[in-house]
């Protein structure tokens, strides 16, 4: 197989390296100037490298991404979304391989290589999102990598039959299930539960349940979510999306909530977005909780906002938090990055020999000047393949 060999560039805003592609695998890093071999050369200019960016919360199947603008509307609350986008997403064409195609375009052109994705599965549509995800995915041959997550937007007790989808989802090779606020949208916290846990367990998939409902109401969530998690022999393999609570509770209550996070092996997905209160980090990252950064919906009609770049939403996350110091900046981008392996079943994501050749290039000083600027991505490589060169995207 003939190589690729990427020269000077700067992992992580170290020395200058060239890194040996093979395929969709890194082969080997080497001091700059000192790769052997044939292949096509690639002159990364002294640029800074980074490992391409994970998205772990996206909803790639209800964007409309591409289409003419959608005004918003209907109630701004957990129900009222839901209400408004099951009466308006069949006029808009909701889901579609097309604007999903769309998305995916954008999420490569800021460097992202791998995503993990809700998609919607309810009565309505059935297991149809998935599909569109799917032929939309297929299009880029391997470049990019998405993990579905079958979601319940319109709840899962409380709209009969769900379950079932959830299950069918499942069999059909989905990663992982989803639930919605069991307490606030079901009103019957235990059976949702109940039912999600029974699936995971029985079909060997992971859960990752979104949790808006604050304070204590969350807190008694999470701790369900957590005893549920260690006493199934699921540690690893359970996501809590959002789960704003945790940012909202007395400093003791908060710890016991970690304690039992960490206990289960409970990991977090966050967008970090404005006016909530931030997660307590420190303690997230010392007691090993692990936390991913996520886009949410891309223009959808739950949000106009939005344009597909990981960086940004770190950005957000480290201002939200009140982030200052080098080491503090380099962690916000390592989020959207090698600490978010996990969320897509990496056991390592970085610019290292074994990895998957996911590299992207900027033109910053180092990671802390990247982050704050987010300029435009130089050159992305997914998958051992060249998807951005010189800025502008040939996919």
């Amino acid at each position: 197989m003939a190589h690729v060999i990427l020269t000077n560039v700067r992992p992580w805003g170290a020395a200058p390296v060239d890194i040996v592609l093979s395929g969709a695998e890194i082969l080997s890093v080497v001091p700059t100037g000192t790769a052997g071999g044939e292949g096509a050369r690639l002159d990364g200019g002294g640029l800074l490298a980074l490992p391409g960016f994970i998205n772990a919360h996206a909803h790639l199947d209800k964007s409309w991404w591409g289409q003419p603008w959608v005004s918003y509307g209907g109630e701004a609350t957990t129900q009222g979304r839901i209400s408004h986008e099951r009466a308006e997403r069949d006029g808009l064409g909701i889901p579609s391989a097309s604007s999903t195609t769309a998305v995916l375009r954008e999420f490569l052109r800021h460097g992202t290589t791998a995503v993990r994705s809700h998609v919607d599965v309810d009565l309505g549509v059935g297991l149809r999102g998935i599909e569109v995800v799917r032929e939309a995915v297929a299009g880029f041959g391997g470049a990019i990598e998405v993990e579905i997550v079958a979601f319940p937007q319109d709840g899962v007790m409380r709209r009969p039959g769900v379950l079932d989808l959830l299950d069918k989802a499942a069999e059909a090779g989905a990663t992982a299930i989803g639930g919605l606020d069991p307490a606030s949208i079901d009103r019957d916290p235990v059976a949702q539960l109940d039912g999600l846990f029974g699936i995971a367990e029985r079909r060997g998939v992971g859960l990752d349940i979104h949790l808006h409902d604050g304070g204590e109401l969350g807190a008694f969530q999470i701790e369900l979510i957590a005893q549920r998690t260690l006493s199934l022999g699921l540690r690893g393999k359970v996501t809590v999306s959002h789960g704003f609570a945790l940012g909202e509770l007395p400093a003791d209550r908060q710890q016991r909530v970690l304690e039992a996070c960490e206990e289960a092996g409970v990991s977090w997905a966050t967008v970090a977005p404005v006016r909530t209160a931030p997660l307590p980090w420190r303690g997230m990252r010392d007691r090993g909780v692990g936390i991913g950064l996520g886009t949410d919906g891309i223009r959808d009609l739950w949000s106009p906002y939005g344009d597909g770049d990981i960086l940004r939403v770190a950005l957000n996350f480290a201002r939200l938090h009140g982030l200052r110091t080098d080491e503090e900046l380099a962690y916000a981008v390592e989020l959207a990055s090698t600490r978010a392996a996990g969320f897509v079943h990496r056991d390592a994501h970085d610019i290292v020999a074994g990895a998957r050749a996911d590299i992207v290039l900027l033109d910053a000083e180092n990671v802390q000047d990247a982050l704050v600027r987010s300029p435009r991505r130089q050159l992305v490589v997914a998958g051992g393949q060249v998807v951005v060169q010189d800025g502008e995207l040939r996919v």
